[in-house]
């Protein structure tokens, strides 16, 4: 199941996210952060933390580097 997600996210990096021009303000990407979190911590705590990344992307949070921790 891992390794779907961590596909389903690939496939979106490829095909989706270059249909629209960058706006992510963290580094790294929210999507690059899911995929490091998942395959570092497992789908149910990785997951956990891509939610909760996702979940600061908004115009009042500041962005900037934030590594998988």
């Amino acid at each position: 199941m891992q390794r779907l997600i961590i596909f389903l996210i690939k496939l979106y990096q490829r095909i989706i996210s270059p249909l629209f021009p960058p706006s992510c303000r963290f580094y790294p990407s929210c999507s690059a952060y899911a995929i490091e979190a998942i395959g570092r911590y497992g789908l149910i705590k990785g997951g956990l933390k891509a939610i909760l990344r996702l979940a600061k992307c908004h115009p009042f949070h500041p962005g900037g580097y934030d590594p998988v921790k």
